[in-house]
């Protein structure tokens, strides 16, 4: 079985994004990323075709991947680094944890960091998966931040991860109720939604970059069933990028069953 990636940490980047951080000065995720892949062992193989930038802007789709030795973080990079766009990343206010312990200590801590995070590349947060009923207002707040900064920029480039987190297996699995809904508002402002695959394959890390959705992924009927038509397609787009071993329950005649 081929080797992982070997994932660089320690680099001048981190040291000056350290400093950065602790300063609360703004940062360029374009170019950091650009630094922290053009570090990596084997070099980051990258598939598909890169469409142009269409002047109504676009959302970057792609999955939650998931391995031994990898962190989420490789998922942004890498497409920033291949894309060569600013992408807004809409990014996790916290990580969660199952146990009570890592919940009360850890979870506190990943929150200041990453609001500190956000703040120096410009991201959004959003509050973690799976959905928290007390944080419905803030999870409004978050869809609202990110439809404002749609408004506010020319050819506006949104980076997501629908399922919001890890699935059981590592493989695809369906996002959480209301991001199906979240997309189809970002599509009605006019954006394209380009999905894409990150996973590892023959000891390298890869990105695919799949064609745009074409047509509407606005749906008909009841909210709950709009959700989840959308999703469906938008996750099924992305599955298309990915090995079949990684499509999950969005494999060939596979069952889709959503997050509750």
């Amino acid at each position: 079985m081929p080797a992982s990636p070997r994932y660089p940490s320690l680099t001048p980047t981190t040291a000056q994004l350290a400093l950065t951080l602790v300063a609360g000065r703004r940062r360029s995720f374009r170019k950091d990323a650009q630094e922290f892949v053009g570090r990596l062992s084997p070099p980051l193989r990258a598939e598909g075709h890169k469409p142009p930038l269409p002047l109504g802007g676009r959302v970057i789709l792609a999955n939650h991947y998931r391995s031994p030795g990898f962190r989420a973080w490789w998922i942004a990079l890498a497409l920033t680094a291949v894309l060569d766009e600013d992408i807004h990343w809409v990014m996790t206010a916290a990580w969660t944890y199952p146990d009570p312990l890592r919940s009360r200590l850890l979870t506190p801590l990943t929150r200041q960091f990453f609001r500190r995070l956000a703040r120096t590349y410009g991201f959004s947060l959003m509050p973690p998966m799976p959905p928290a009923p007390h944080e419905a207002a803030a999870r409004a707040s978050a869809v609202r931040e990110v439809l404002r900064y749609v408004a506010g920029h020319r050819q506006p480039v949104i980076g997501l991860v629908p399922e919001g987190g890890d699935s059981p297996g590592g493989d695809l699995g369906p996002p959480p109720p209301g991001v199906g809904r979240f997309i189809s508002l970002l599509a009605s402002r006019g954006l394209e939604l380009l999905p894409a695959g990150v996973f590892e394959a023959d000891g390298a890390l890869c990105v695919h970059i799949g064609e745009p959705i074409a047509g509407s992924v606005l749906a008909e009927g009841a909210p709950e069933a709009r959700d989840r038509q959308s999703a469906d397609r938008v996750m099924r787009a992305i599955a298309s990028c990915l090995p079949e071993r990684l499509r999950g329950s969005y494999s060939r005649g596979g069952a889709v069953h959503a997050r509750p």
